[in-house]
Order: structure tokens, then C-alpha cells, then sequence
């Protein structure tokens, strides 16, 4: 069990405001890119203009009162201190909750969902209770010292969090590295997890989807297979070299800034603009808690840890699933079922991407929502 909760306040310090200012003054950009569009990265053109606003118009100090809206706290498990928002419904009838982001994401992804979640406005509406972490090395939780910190410890060490906050029954959700989390949480079955919902479920595809696809299966392969011929370079960097790569990371805002933002395109269903999804402020909102933090190599260790080695264990727990047009990862329900084993509720979406809670506020909560009601938990 966690051996000590206190509470906690998020906080940019003003002499970390004016070094971060001092850098981003100094930045040295490449040459432009000589290729068409985003073949080559992310462009220079628009490194520029979001440089030029978080110089200019940015407001430094926007991301701690965001967080500071809900309550907040520390948890140490296993000797590494944990931050998480946890925010109670009034409704007595509430079900526990513990949603879990992904990289490049944070703790902001859910923030415009917790209202509607915890004190829906139709009380027909099924209410949470939420519990929402930062994962091991990333924004306010801590970075481990000691390697092990897979995808299995952090499900072991939230369903230890839950029971010392008081959950004995609860469901988790999560998405990309909160999706891992969350499948292993309920192929670990410790017995207090009562059911999953996952926006990015991952099962490797059986000899018939290769075989004989469906049109919806061979656009899902397509979309995999240009992910590992041009875009999964990040992903090898990080699970080989996290350490080579966090020192650059941690040098340069506009590095970080890059690297962080490009994913945000490519991986959303923005139409190849991320500008027409996200406002400026958001993206350099996540840029500046991964730079604040400087958890740009701690939270890349997670891919060192299980990117390369990915489990497959099947889950027997009821699952739900809620497929995104634009998610990296896209199975069909046949797909998903030869890991999935009781999938209670599924669900294929119009519009959306990879960061459902943040694009689409409105369907993920409607998901969430119809996908235990359904389970009738």
C-alpha cells in the first residue's frame, strides 16, 4: 500500500519562468526542411509561429491553476512519489474511476471531461468518482531511480493506490501508454478492477485478419504499417537510447516543443493541421509540463521498458472498447476479441483520434457513460 498521501499544489517557479524565457531568446533553428509538408518532421514554419507565441503571448504560468482547479495529491508506492487528481462525485450511486494518459500526454488531456463525469447534469447520467495519475516519470509524479518501472508495476501499483484510497470496486480506462496500463490492470485481475474501457486496445492480428481482411481491417493494416515505415522512430529512439535523447530534450524548449507537437498532428484527426484542432495554447500547455518538469528522458524510460517488450496476455475481465477513426492502433471487434475474451461494449467512432479525451470531450464522455451503463455495474 502507497505509505504516505499528503496533498499537493502545482507550481512553476518564477526563476525556472526566466530560464525557460532566456532559452527560448537564444534559440538556434535549422534550415528549413527540404521536402513536401511533414515528410521530413515537423516544419520550421511552424516552429516559428509557435515560437513566436509562446515568446509573446503565452502566458508562462497557464498550466498550474488548470491543475490547481481540482485537488490534487502525492502518493509514495514502492518508494516513488505519485501525482494524481482526485475528484469525488456528490452523487452517492458514483463508480470509481482511474484514467490513465499516454505519451506525449498528461494529466491535461482529461481536464475538460472530470465535470461531466463526476457531476453530470442529467442525473440520469451514471456519475464517477476519478483518479487520474500522472504515469511513473512523467509531470509531478517522480522519476524512478531504479529500473522496472514497466507497464505491469504501474497497473500493480495503481490497483494498490485505488484500495488505499478506499476503492475496493472500481473500473480503469486509458488510452496509448494509459491503454497499456489498463489492459494489464485487467489481465493482473487482483479482484478489485471490475471492468476496463480502453480507446486504443492493442492484440496482435490473427492469421485470418492477414489472410482475408475486411475493408475496415486492411485500412487499419495500411494505417499500422505507415506508422512502422514512417513514424515509429520516435518510439525505437526512445526504447533504445531515452537517456541519449533526454539530453537535448532537456536543453532546448523548442526541441522538446518539436518533438511533442509533431506527434500531436501526426496522430489526431486534425486533417494534417494541428492548429485547426488544438489552439496554440494547448499544445504549448503540454510542452510546458513536460519542459517544467524536465521528464523529457524519465518519461521516455517507459518505452526502454516495454515497447520492445509488449505483452499479449489475454484479458478475461469485460472490456470495453472505443475505436477512433484516426487511433494509431485500430483493431476490428474479431481482432480485438482473440485477446479480449468478454467485450461487453464496442464501439466505432466517426470522428476522433488518438487524443480522444482532449479532441473530443463530448464523445469520450458519452463513451465512457454508455460503455458501463451497458456493463450495468
Amino acid at each position: 500500500m502507497p505509505a504516505a498521501i499528503s496533498p499537493f499544489v502545482a507550481a512553476f517557479e518564477p526563476q525556472a519562468i526566466d530560464d525557460l524565457k532566456a532559452r527560448l531568446a537564444r534559440t538556434r533553428l535549422p534550415e528549413a526542411e527540404n521536402a513536401d509538408g511533414w515528410e521530413q518532421g515537423i516544419p520550421l514554419r511552424l516552429v516559428q509561429d509557435l515560437l513566436d507565441h509562446w515568446q509573446h503571448h503565452y502566458d508562462f504560468q497557464r498550466v498550474p491553476p488548470q491543475l490547481n482547479a481540482w485537488p490534487q495529491y502525492l502518493a509514495e508506492v514502492d518508494g516513488l512519489p505519485i501525482h494524481y487528481l482526485h475528484i469525488k462525485s456528490a452523487r452517492t450511486d458514483a463508480l470509481p474511476m482511474i484514467m490513465t494518459h499516454g505519451w506525449p500526454g498528461s494529466v491535461l488531456e482529461f481536464l475538460d471531461v472530470i465535470e461531466p463525469l463526476t457531476a453530470p447534469a442529467d442525473p440520469a447520467h451514471p456519475a464517477f468518482h476519478l483518479v487520474i495519475p500522472s504515469l511513473p516519470g512523467y509531470g509531478f509524479s517522480g522519476k524512478p531511480a531504479q529500473s522496472g518501472w514497466s507497464v505491469e508495476k504501474t497497473a500493480d501499483a495503481w490497483d494498490r493506490l485505488m484500495q488505499a484510497l478506499g476503492y475496493d470496486r472500481y473500473v480503469a480506462q486509458g488510452g496509448d501508454w494509459g491503454a497499456a496500463v489498463t489492459i494489464a490492470i485487467g489481465a493482473q485481475n487482483r479482484g478489485h478492477c471490475a471492468a476496463i474501457h480502453v480507446n486504443m486496445p492493442v492484440a496482435a492480428p490473427p492469421p485470418e485478419v492477414l489472410a482475408e481482411p475486411t475493408a475496415f481491417e486492411a485500412e487499419s493494416l495500411a494505417r499500422l504499417g505507415w506508422y512502422r515505415a514512417n513514424d515509429n522512430g520516435y518510439a525505437i529512439i526512445q526504447a533504445t537510447r531515452p537517456q541519449t535523447l533526454g539530453y537535448g530534450l532537456t536543453d532546448s524548449p523548442v526541441g522538446q516543443m518539436a518533438w511533442i507537437v509533431e506527434k500531436f498532428r501526426n496522430w489526431s484527426d486534425c486533417g494534417g493541421d494541428p492548429l485547426t484542432l488544438f489552439s496554440k495554447d494547448q499544445l504549448l500547455d503540454t510542452a510546458m509540463l513536460y519542459w517544467m518538469t524536465a521528464s523529457a528522458a524519465s518519461s521516455a524510460r517507459l518505452y526502454w521498458h516495454s515497447f520492445l517488450n509488449q505483452s499479449f496476455e489475454p484479458v478475461a475481465l469485460p472490456t470495453g472498447c472505443s475505436i477512433f477513426p484516426k487511433e494509431l492502433f485500430r483493431p476490428s471487434r474479431r481482432w480485438a476479441e482473440t485477446r479480449f475474451t468478454s467485450i461487453s461494449y464496442w464501439n466505432e467512432m466517426e470522428k476522433g483520434g488518438h487524443f480522444a479525451a482532449m479532441e473530443q470531450p463530448a464523445l469520450f464522455v458519452d463513451e465512457i457513460r454508455n460503455c458501463f451503463v451497458a456493463m450495468a455495474l
